[in-house]
């Protein structure tokens, strides 16, 4: 036995589905696991994050910079990667991750210019660099953009 092996004991975990507070003979009765008195057993408990009126933490730690929301996480993946694909092949995103070149796409995938390319492929991605672009071409394939 070590620490990978470790699991609860049988019965010692309760389903997503389970009712607190159903009697004694439920195994979760009377304080339903929320103790004996104090503000947390009560209704209205205080709400996460909550400290009792001191400052709480999110608002005494400095925010700095700016996050903006609209931006794509785009997964690149350079010409090199390609050259695994039989020659005439057709390379899409799903392809890529059949080959495991891709494990998760996010918002898009884009065709990076580094390494060598040998064989001619019909590239469809999400977006090309211009030398990705130029190097597909000069072997007779074609890069489109989805």
């Amino acid at each position: 036995m070590d620490l990978s092996n470790l699991r609860p004991a049988d019965g010692a975990k309760h389903g997503d589905r389970f009712r607190k507070g159903r009697g004694r003979g439920s195994g979760n009765g009377k304080t339903a696991g929320y103790g004996t008195k104090g503000q947390k057993a009560r209704s209205g408990a205080p709400r996460p994050g909550f400290e009792g009126g001191q400052m709480p933490l999110y608002r005494r730690i400095p925010k700095r910079g700016f996050t903006n929301y609209n931006t794509k996480d785009i997964v690149g993946i350079n010409v090199s990667a390609l050259d695994v694909f039989d020659d005439g092949a057709e390379v899409s995103v799903d392809t890529l991750m059949e080959q495991g070149i891709v494990k998760n796409p996010r918002d898009g995938v884009k065709i990076l210019g580094k390494g060598e390319l040998t064989k001619k492929l019909t590239v469809k991605a999400n977006a090309f660099s211009a030398g990705a672009k130029e190097k597909i071409e000069a072997l007779g394939g074609k890069a489109e953009v989805i």
